[in-house]
């Protein structure tokens, strides 16, 4: 099973948290065409993917994962808003 450092809570089991899907920027005057591209085209690369996780059954905040898709490793872990390679150790 993951463990996922939740940052606020620690680590706790995968079963605790949601996926939210990938994590990109998305502007501010974002059209129709790339909220689609947002909600539904997914890059799915082999190696670093950027998402986001809720911890839904914990402090319900959201935040960045950059995991590993070949190895499931979780990379970086960092609350949204906080700049890259600002992760919570």
């Amino acid at each position: 099973m993951l463990q996922i450092p939740c940052p606020w809570c620690g680590p706790r089991e995968e079963e605790e948290f949601r996926y939210g899907g990938e994590g990109m920027p998305i502007p501010a005057d974002a059209d129709d065409a790339t909220w689609a591209r947002v909600l539904y085209v997914r890059s799915n690369p082999a190696g670093s993917y950027a998402e986001r996780w809720v911890h839904a059954a914990g402090c319900r905040q959201w935040f960045h994962v950059v995991r590993s898709t070949l190895t499931h490793e979780l990379l970086e872990v960092r609350p949204l808003g906080t700049p890259d390679g600002e992760a919570t150790p």
